[in-house]
């Protein structure tokens, strides 16, 4: 059995894993919960993440020097280029699906192979630029910020260690989720968004502009899943941004919506399950590798089972909304 450091280690790297599953999976809710459901979401956490990339390594190469660094725009400036171009995806998302009509599984495959093609473009780049050999760039100047913990986490044992020894993203992305929860649940707007995501011609007939909750949703959807990328560059990997590093978590932050039931309250805790059924061969000895590439398929069964069990069930609220996947034209009602 695991001992009570490995425990404490287990739990700690599995919130660290899960929380850029957990932006991904709150900007995926409020899209799909609109009605869209937007496959472009791990392009759109890459596009995110090199946005940042890009945006912290112009500020760190103006500098004079590593000393001449201010902390504010360091945070500021990567995160407001995460911002933006995870912004425009999400545009580039509304515009193609709600102006043009075009399907949404197409277009949000092709925003994931955009999104992934333009960030391994430009990080390639930002490699050249360094004359680096190593083909990566590190921006640990700027991740620093990131990082940054509580100075009195590490003096109060096991619950500083697993409750307040992480940066500032990681809490930022559990206030996200239970904000999202509570506007969905408890708001007018937030019952106008699931209307839409329900029947949007009644929703239409009742006077809700259907194409400004879904163009805002998506939108916001797609800058919460943005900050997922930053939060996996600047913090998880320590500010360092390799091609292809990003893996899997994009789809992983797709299956975490369904494994959630559409809650974003229920996907926080769900991160952190995935992030520990992701890694947890890390911690079992001796396996070889063809068994600990199973492991990371983990979190897709438990999925398909959470998925099967509601589809069984079939309560309401526990449903994809129903017209999600399906656009909507206010000239076919």
């Amino acid at each position: 059995m695991f001992a009570s450091g490995t425990i404490i280690t287990l739990l700690q790297r599995a919130i660290m894993q899960g929380i850029p599953i957990l932006y991904g999976s709150t900007g995926e809710i409020l899209t799909e919960k609109s009605g869209h459901l937007n496959l472009g979401i791990p392009g759109i956490m890459y596009v995110g993440a090199i946005s940042g990339v890009i945006g912290s390594f112009l500020y760190e190469n103006s500098l004079p020097s590593r000393d001449a660094i201010n902390p504010f725009l360091a945070i500021v400036i990567p995160f407001l280029c995460a911002i933006i171009g995870s912004l425009l995806m999400g545009l580039i998302y509304c515009f193609l699906t709600v102006t043009l009509r075009a399907n949404q599984n197409v277009t949000g495959l092709a925003l994931t192979t955009f999104g992934v093609g333009f960030g391994n473009f430009f990080g390639a780049s930002l490699v050249k630029l360094t004359g680096s050999e190593v083909p990566s760039v590190t921006l640990t100047n700027t991740s620093q910020f990131f990082r940054a913990s509580l100075p009195f986490a590490d003096k109060l044992g096991w619950f500083g260690k697993l409750f307040l020894s992480y940066g500032f993203m990681t809490y930022l992305a559990i206030i996200i989720a239970f904000i999202v929860a509570y506007f969905l649940k408890k708001t007018r707007r937030g019952l106008y968004l699931r209307s839409v995501g329900e029947n949007p011609a009644t929703a239409d007939a009742a006077g809700i502009n259907v194409n400004r909750y879904k163009y805002t949703a998506t939108c916001v959807g797609s800058v919460i899943a943005g900050l997922g990328g930053l939060f996996y560059v600047m913090d998880y990997a320590t500010g360092v941004w390799s091609n292809e590093g990003f893996g899997d978590r994009g789809w992983l932050a797709i299956a975490l919506v369904i494994f959630a039931i559409w809650k974003p309250n229920f996907a926080v805790p769900g991160s952190f399950i995935f992030g520990g059924l992701y890694i947890v061969y890390l911690f079992l000895n001796g396996l070889p590798m063809r068994t600990a590439e199973l492991f990371k398929m983990l979190p897709y069964i438990v999925t398909i089972i959470v998925l099967i069990f509601t589809s069984v069930r079939k309560k309401r609220e526990n449903q994809p909304p129903a017209s999600l996947g399906v656009s909507y034209f206010r000239e076919d009602r």
